[in-house]
């Protein structure tokens, strides 16, 4: 049997598919990352390929006159959103989505930086992202959107209330990062070291709370996926 492709648009190298990667092996699908910035983003291979995740990274999605390959995302993402095909965005990944879709992505304000829960919808707690309900789940963000009309609202938190989406079976947004693993937390502290110095916040608490908090969420992250994925349409 072919494999399905699944293609996944990575903004810095470690922030990958971290342990969504395994379920997605499972289930029958290669896995081929590219790397955003490094070579123009080839709008057919994305079109054709079964699953698109559109990964995390440390700029805005309203950066594009700064960022010019983020306009290739976003014709990207309008594509495959219009015809319905399946699509996850992981923070950056996700707020591309709302931006997308025609929604407002701006400065929340303040950093959402760390480890905690998210607040849990109806609809949330109906689908796969019950598998994190009471979870501490990593945070690391400074911008926020508006939520899309066509879309429902799946989780929130008491500093940003948008914080997971989704729009029938075939399209997931998440701000946060279920992904992350405890053996590929170092480099996120080496790679965000300026943003983690400018906002006061220790890496050894951080990386504290990823030894401690990372290892019991993967089962439930992978199991959130693996839902999502039985569910598409």
């Amino acid at each position: 049997m072919p494999l399905k492709r699944a293609a996944a648009i990575r903004h810095v190298h470690f922030e990958d598919l971290g342990c969504f990667a395994p379920v997605l092996k499972s289930a029958g699908y290669e896995l081929v990352y590219h790397d955003a910035g490094m070579a123009p983003l080839p709008g057919q291979a994305f079109a054709e390929a079964d699953l698109l995740v559109v990964l995390g990274g440390p700029i805005g999605a309203y950066e594009d006159h700064i960022y010019p390959f983020l306009r290739d995302e976003l014709a990207i993402l309008e594509a495959r959103l219009d015809a319905g095909r399946p699509t996850v965005g992981i923070c950056l990944g996700a707020q591309l989505i709302a931006r997308a879709l025609g929604n407002r992505v701006y400065p929340a304000g303040t950093r959402e930086i760390g480890w905690g829960p998210v607040a849990l919808s109806d609809a949330g707690r109906e689908g796969p992202l019950r598998h994190l309900e009471g979870r501490e789940l990593l945070h690391w963000h400074g911008d926020t959107f508006d939520l899309p009309e066509t879309c429902t609202l799946l989780a929130s938190t008491e500093i940003c209330r948008n914080q997971a989406f989704s729009r029938g079976s075939n399209l997931l947004a998440l701000q946060f990062h279920p992904e992350v693993t405890a053996a590929g937390f170092e480099p996120w502290l080496i790679g965000h070291a300026c943003e983690l110095a400018g906002a006061g916040i220790d890496p050894a608490v951080l990386r504290g709370q990823a030894a401690r908090l990372a290892p019991p969420l993967e089962p439930h992250a992978q199991h959130l996926m693996s839902d999502w994925l039985d569910a598409l349409d």
